[in-house]
Parts: C-alpha cells; sequence; structure tokens
C-alpha cells in the first residue's frame, strides 16, 4: 500500500501524539501507569479504522488537547 504525501503526514502526526502521550503517562503514579497506557491504546485502537481525514484531523486535535490536560494535571499533582 503506497500513502499520499497528506495520509503520510497525517500518520506522523499520530504516531507523534501516541508516542507523547505514552512519555507522559511515564510521569503519572506508578498505581496508576499501566491503567493510563492501557487507555490511551484502547483509544487508539477505536479510531484506527478511521479513513475520513477531516475526523483524523479533529481527533489529533482533541488527543492534543487531552495530553496537554494531562500533562499539566500530573504537573499540579507534582508528578
Amino acid at each position: 500500500m503506497v500513502l499520499s504525501l497528506e495520509d503520510f503526514l497525517i500518520r506522523g502526526r499520530v504516531l507523534k501524539l501516541y508516542r507523547q502521550a505514552l512519555r507522559i503517562s511515564n510521569r503519572a503514579p506508578s498505581h496508576a501507569r499501566a491503567d493510563l497506557r492501557q487507555i490511551i491504546r484502547q483509544e487508539m485502537e477505536n479510531n484506527r479504522s478511521c479513513n475520513d481525514k477531516q475526523r483524523i484531523r479533529f481527533l489529533i486535535s482533541e488527543g492534543l488537547e487531552r495530553v496537554k490536560r494531562l500533562d499539566e494535571t500530573l504537573d499540579m499533582q507534582g508528578h
């Protein structure tokens, strides 16, 4: 399967979001880390078959906001 340039760039953004979410999950308390990683993985899997580029862009934006809130929450908790 050959990806178009746009598909390739979107795929890169999704992977970057996933890696960023996993990195931030490392700062969570140890008792919550595995659950948080499972939630992140499940969110990605739930939308894996989405082919609508506009929907994917929306999901990326929403994901970035959620990662930002998680990061801020962990900062406030001192993690």
